[in-house]
């Protein structure tokens, strides 16, 4: 397995370690020290170390490294690649940090959001780079292999149920911090996969599409694509028009069709990521 290495992939082996590290802090300096948990993989290596005192950064490598075995077969090159580096600093950062866990907050409230925030962005950026921290993504993969589970819907179950395990030694409360961390981990996971300015989408349905072109293309410099089709039950011929814009400008495009058009159809999305010209091209 082999793959010639650029700038990119140094690129993004430095977030995978950023990440990772952020990771580590976040669980060693703000969730174990405050007796929360985790969901995943993670969780049940922080429920050992409450219980038996194991390392959380050995076992994370061993358990990771056990379901790199069964699931590799469902992850492409690229991915295992990326994913042994994750786990492998992840696990790394987890031991070197474990030893430090002299809380920098004891209020869980506190403890909860900055653990959220930091596991949440170490995740995020190393999803960035394409790679995973292992645990509950191969778990999920190998659901949805198996028994044709949804992968967030797997994710879901296997974070809930290892939280709920945790209960029974952390407490009720410190279980419901530990779901407020969760939350905000996952929040920051897609703030950062989603970008700092997300995009929407606009489909626009009038029978004055032609001016309002000219609106979004002269008035607010941006580009749009006119679809033609026709109504399904009509058979009219109908002009739709398709734009993507920031979300500033949505409440200028808003007032504009309504002003133009107050009949007209709009459909607003939102949009993940864009790429090509007026977006990531000059």
């Amino acid at each position: 397995m082999k793959i010639k290495l650029t700038k990119d992939h140094a690129k993004h082996f430095g977030l995978i370690i950023l990440g990772t590290l952020l990771f580590a802090v976040g669980i060693n300096f703000f969730a174990i020290p405050n007796k929360l948990s985790e969901g995943g993989v993670i969780g049940l290596t922080i429920v050992a170390f409450y219980y038996f005192n194991w390392s959380p950064g050995i076992l994370n490598l061993i358990l990771n490294a056990i379901l790199m075995v069964i699931g590799y077969k469902l992850l492409d090159k690229r991915t295992i690649i990326y994913t042994i580096f994750g786990i492998f600093f992840s696990s790394l950062f987890l031991f070197l940090t474990e030893n430090e866990l002299k809380p920098l907050t004891s209020d869980p409230l506190l403890a909860a959001i900055f653990s959220g925030v930091l596991v949440g962005g170490g995740i995020g950026l190393v999803f960035l780079s394409g790679g995973t921290t292992g645990g509950s993504a191969i778990i999920a993969r190998l659901f949805q292999k198996f028994w044709g589970w949804k992968l967030g819907t797997a994710m879901l179950i296997v974070d809930i149920v290892v939280i709920a395990l945790s209960a029974f030694i952390i407490g009720p409360e410190n279980t419901m911090y530990t779901l407020i961390a969760v939350y905000v981990g996952a929040r920051v996971v897609d703030f950062i996969i989603e970008g700092f300015n997300t995009k929407k989408a606009v489909t626009i349905i009038s029978t004055e599409a032609a001016q309002i072109s000219a609106k979004i293309t002269e008035g607010m410099f941006r580009g749009a694509t006119i679809l033609h089709g026709s109504g399904a039950y009509t058979k009219n011929p109908k002009e739709v028009i398709y734009v993507v814009i920031s979300k500033p400008e949505l409440m200028e495009l808003k007032r504009a069709i309504h002003e133009l058009d107050p009949m007209a159809f709009v459909v607003i999305h939102d949009v993940h990521d864009v790429f090509g010209r007026g977006f990531t091209l000059s």
